[in-house]
């Protein structure tokens, strides 16, 4: 198999190289590459940078705004993203929510919330996991009662969802309630709602991280209310949503890209470390763990590969998928790990201490413990290995 890019395509790869140089700000690069985390500001600023040069959606087909990319394309297009230590587009709206409006949205919802999407003018947020309802998603809790008023149809919605990344920020979230209980199966009754998070009886409460970060939050529903216009797909039918939804979510966790560059930052780091008198790199046993993290990314990139031509060729995400989510988690994890070791008593460096911008510790310790979470949002690894045992390998 060939992997070199044809000239068609090493010309799109300058292209795009081209445009990052330019167009990427300074101060939001220099806040990636060094590990600091980015302001809402940042995230935003992006995708209306991005927006304008019409390339603000990479996965969405030319119907809807999207740059109708193929494959290797947008591959380039995340790699050279990554390489030039532009932030990650928030996946919420573009990569989760949309695809599935577009999916079973109705043309009113498609009209009213994809054009806002892309443009970057509303933040969305996932409402999902619940106290006692994480892995075991089927069994949440929150609740919509459907009634009417002068107003029309709605649901009351009452409950609470956990973890729900960056809520502080949200205009809108998408939300699993149980509408019904009167199956025996707790995947029946299920709906997907939208829901304007300035609605009144929401209340956004902050989580404290091991990082020393606010990064995640409780989100409370006291009596809010909700148009049953804004519910995707049929009543009780959310259940089928909410899979193809996570289907797309796990082909965004692997970060194939950040994680090479993370690699090369490690290599060169490794190289200037000295341990009794010569480089880390020099090691057998340190190197030799670098090349078998350099040779599970390679393998990583060529499965996304296959995935994103299945998209293109129409096919939705299946259980095969949870592959990715795998094993870049995990390898996102192992890096934590290497550079750690790499860093050695330095790694307990305050962010203060960084001595430069390329250098790999400062921020090294708190990037360790934020990425013990990589394994577990999107479905608990535990659960994609069951995934893939009963629905992909059919054991």
């Amino acid at each position: 198999m060939n992997f070199d890019y044809t000239p068609e395509q090493q010309a799109f790869r300058t292209e795009v190289q081209t445009f990052l140089a330019s167009a990427l700000p300074a101060d939001m690069r220099e806040r990636q590459m060094t590990g600091r985390r980015l302001v809402a500001a940042d995230i935003t600023r992006w995708q209306h940078i991005l927006h304008a040069r019409g390339w603000g959606a990479a996965n969405w087909p030319v119907a809807y705004g999207g740059t109708g990319w193929n494959a290797v394309e947008r591959h380039i297009f995340d790699d050279a993203c990554a390489d030039a230590g532009a932030p990650l587009q928030l996946p919420f709206g573009l990569k989760m929510v949309a695809p599935v409006i577009m999916k079973f949205g109705t043309d009113a919802q498609k009209a009213r919330f994809l054009p806002r999407i892309l443009a970057g003018e509303d933040w969305w947020c996932q409402g999902y996991s619940e106290p006692g309802a994480g892995s075991d998603l089927a069994s949440l809790k929150t609740r919509a009662v459907r009634g009417t008023d002068a107003a029309g149809e709605h649901y009351i919605v009452n409950g609470q969802k956990t973890w729900t990344t960056l809520a502080q920020h949200a205009d809108w979230i998408f939300c699993l309630v149980r509408t019904s209980r009167e199956s025996e199966r707790r995947q029946e009754g299920i709906s997907f709602l939208l829901i304007d998070m300035r609605s009144p009886g929401i209340t956004v409460r902050p989580l404290a991280l091991m990082d020393g970060g606010r990064e995640v939050n409780e989100v409370f529903f006291d009596g809010v209310e909700v148009p049953v216009e804004q519910r995707v797909h049929d009543e009780g039918a959310g259940w089928t949503v909410a899979k193809y939804l996570l289907g797309h979510e796990r082909m965004n966790t692997a970060r194939i890209g950040a994680s090479r560059r993370e690699l090369e930052k490690l290599k060169d780091y490794a190289a200037r470390q000295m341990r009794n008198g010569r480089p880390l790199l020099d090691d057998t046993r340190f190197r030799d763990k670098l090349s078998r993290l350099e040779i599970e990314i390679m393998a990583l990139s060529i499965t996304n590969l296959r995935f994103l031509d299945a998209l293109r060729a129409g096919r939705a995400p299946g259980a095969d998928v949870s592959m990715l989510k795998l094993r870049g988690t995990e390898i996102q994890q192992t890096l934590t790990e290497l550079m750690m070791e790499a860093a050695g008593p330095l790694a307990q460096a305050l962010p203060a201490q960084a001595r430069d911008a390329d250098d790999v510790t400062g921020r090294l310790a708190l990037r360790y413990c934020n990425y013990r979470k990589t394994t577990i949002y999107a479905g608990s690894n535990e659960i994609q290995r069951n995934i893939i045992a009963k629905q992909a390998l059919e054991l």
